[in-house]
Parts: C-alpha cells; sequence; structure tokens
C-alpha cells in the first residue's frame, strides 16, 4: 500500500494582554465559545487557559493546509481581539511565568495535574505537530526509524523559543528543555515492527505506567488516534508561512523514504546519541550553526545542509506540488527565525535606552504583529 501522506497540522497559541504584553491568565469564557462558535472542535483549550490549540481537518496537500491554517488563525486573532486580547504565535513568552497560570478546568487536564504535578504546570510552552497520513502500521513503523534523522533540521528552521521567563536562555529553543522534563519525550527509538511498539505500550499499561499510547509524547510518533506519522519536535512558527514550508518539508521527506522503500532501499539508520547531538545543536544554534552530516562525520553549515535538503528532495517536493514552499527555507535562512529576530528586537530595543522589562515588550509587540503578517 502506497501511503497517502494526507496532511494534518496542529499548532498551539499564546493569548496576551495589549496593555501589560503579559499572559492573560484567565481568559473571558466569550472567546472560546465565539471560536468554538465559528470553527467546532477544529479549537480546543490546552492544559493552560492562557493558551489555545487548533487542527486542521485532513488536507490532501499543502494548499488544502495553507487555507486551513490562515482561516484559523484569522478567526482566533479576530476573536481575541473582541476579547480585549491578542494571540501570539511563539513557543515561549518573552517574560511569562508559569507560577502565574491556571490550567483549564476539565477532567483530562486534573488527571495529568495530579499525575504529573510540578512538571506539567511549567509547561508554559507551545508547539506545532503535522500529522502525515500512512496507512499502513509497518509502513509507518519504518518511516519513522528513517525520518528521526531529519527532525533536528526541521526543529533549527521553527525555532521561536530564545526567551524563557524574562531570561535570555542562550538558546534558540528554550521550549524542549523545558519539553524534556516530561517523561517518555525526545527521538524515539529504533522498532523492527508495528508489533514490537505495540508490545511495548501493552507492557506499559500493563504495568500501569500508561493508560495508552497518546500518553508517549516523542519528537515523532505513531499517533493513537489517527493512522499517521505525527511529528512533534518543531517550535511553533510564528509566520504561517514557515509553518507551511515546515510541513512541506515533512511531507517530502516522507514521499523521498517511500520511493527508497519501493526500491528495496532505505536511508541509513543512525545511532540515537548521534541524533540526539543534533537534536541539542539545533535547539542551542537553530540555523545560525552546523549540524554534523552523520555520514562524512563532521559540522556542516546549516545553509549547506538545507541546500543539500532541498536538491535530494525536490522531484518529491514537486510531484507533491509544494516546491515553492520547500523553497521557502531559504528564506527563513535570510531573513531568520522567529527566535533569530525576537533576540534582535530585543537587543535594538537595549541599545536604543529600553530597560530589560521595556525591551522584553517590544519583543511581545513584534511577535503579535508577524503572528498576523503574513495572513491574506
Amino acid at each position: 500500500m502506497i501511503p497517502s501522506l494526507t496532511l494534518g497540522v496542529e499548532e498551539e497559541y499564546l493569548l496576551v494582554d495589549p496593555e501589560t504584553r503579559d499572559l492573560v491568565v484567565d481568559p473571558p469564557v466569550e472567546f472560546m465559545e465565539s471560536c468554538r462558535e465559528a470553527l467546532g472542535e477544529r479549537v480546543t483549550p490546552e492544559f493552560l487557559r492562557c493558551q489555545v490549540e487548533i487542527g486542521t481537518p485532513v488536507c490532501a496537500n499543502i494548499g488544502e493546509v495553507r487555507t486551513h491554517l490562515t482561516a484559523l488563525r484569522k478567526t482566533l486573532i479576530r476573536n481575541a481581539e473582541k476579547c480585549g486580547m491578542r494571540l501570539m504565535a511563539a513557543s515561549t513568552h518573552p517574560f511569562g511565568e508559569w507560577e502565574e497560570q491556571k490550567h483549564t478546568d476539565a477532567p483530562r487536564y486534573h488527571m495529568l495535574d495530579q499525575d504529573l504535578q510540578g512538571i506539567i504546570r511549567r509547561m508554559l510552552i507551545c508547539g506545532m505537530h503535522v500529522h502525515a497520513g500512512i496507512e499502513d502500521p509497518d509502513t509507518r513503523i519504518d518511516l519513522m526509524n528513517q525520518a528521526r534523522y531529519f527532525l533536528p533540521h526541521l526543529l533549527a528552521l521553527s525555532t521561536s523559543s530564545p526567551f524563557w521567563a524574562g531570561h535570555e536562555m542562550g538558546m534558540k529553543c528554550a521550549r524542549l528543555g523545558i519539553f524534556d522534563s516530561m517523561p517518555r519525550t525526545g527521538i524515539p527509538d529504533r522498532f523492527e515492527s508495528f508489533s514490537e511498539y505495540e508490545r511495548m505500550v501493552e507492557r506499559m499499561i500493563k504495568a500501569g505506567a500508561l493508560e495508552d499510547s497518546s500518553k508517549i509524547w516523542w519528537d515523532l510518533r505513531p499517533s493513537a488516534r489517527f493512522p499517521t506519522l505525527e511529528m512533534r519536535i518543531t517550535d511553533v512558527c510564528t509566520r504561517l508561512e514557515d509553518a507551511i514550508c515546515i510541513a512541506a518539508l515533512y511531507q517530502s521527506i516522507l514521499r523521498m523514504l517511500i520511493r527508497l522503500r519501493q526500491r528495496n532501499q532505505r536511508w541509513r539508520i543512525y545511532p540515537r546519541m548521534l541524533m540526539d547531538e543534533n537534536r541539542w545543536r539545533a535547539q542551542r544554534y537553530g540555523v545560525t550553526r552546523g549540524l554534523i552530516d552523520l555520514s562524512r562525520g563532521e559540522q556542516i553549515a546549516y545553509p549547506v545542509l538545507i541546500e543539500e535538503l532541498i536538491g535530494t528532495l525536490e522531484e518529491e517536493a514537486r510531484a507533491l506540488g509544494c516546491f515553492d514552499e520547500v523553497q521557502h527555507a531559504r528564506t527563513i535562512l535570510d531573513r531568520g527565525t522567529s527566535a533569530c529576530n525576537q533576540l534582535s528586537v530585543f537587543a535594538e530595543a537595549r541599545e536604543n535606552g529600553a530597560d530589560e522589562p521595556e525591551a522584553l515588550k517590544a519583543v511581545v509587540d513584534w511577535l503579535v504583529t508577524e503572528t498576523a503578517a503574513d495572513l491574506p
């Protein structure tokens, strides 16, 4: 069976007060009510009340993803403004404090709070997840094993979390440093088959460690609800077109691996330690340094790596109708990721005489503006 490679994208956003630029600890109920009226189940609350999550329907191609993400973002922005708030697409708030937040009053979130305690309460972070339709379970696992290699490449392009609780963290992605305090995170192990994966899950359920596989929060996982391979490593992108680019890259990577599989070939499987090192480098430097080319055993500048990746994926991206979106990675490199630009805004404000709190507010203003900047 040839996978359909349909797409579905989930994004998490933050709600901010336009006066203080801080997070809205307890948004008015009218906000979610109006969003639900317009979008139905496409919008859901998150663990913390200052967050909101959207999810596209199943999309046949990247054009449909763009159409739905545009409509979802525009609706949330409009309804947030009607309720005196602003929507911000970034994986961390520049100065928001997790201790001040309240979690959503729902059974699922009460259970998570009781189970994970202080760890889950610190999850003042937002991400972007991309589902790709892969109907055959064994193919799903085989592609997961191979696609792990490319996760740091995607993370680097998405970085939008250089600040945490008012501190410049010296990282382009502080989000994963927070998220990795959760259990069952990171790059997944290699599995020989879907049956092996199921046996592991069943063993943990039997031991009382898990209720189901939805509590496995790897960077890449077989979805517990859908016949998809869910990519979860990336920060949420501030600009819509950057999110579209990452979804297109992910879809193209999977198609390339499928075509290798059809020729009885595969991408080389590397030890997880080496992939973890690239994951760390993507967190620390984003696109500003290099990753390790694991076949050559040397660091390669990220712009060189992305050019090689675009070249490798050109045939697949053209067949999928998303080559322009894949090439947008060059635009991200030219102007910088959200994290790079946030740091520039902060530095410029400080150079112009702003103190740190004022400079951090300038970053929030930039994020709010950029979240809506490329919406038609």
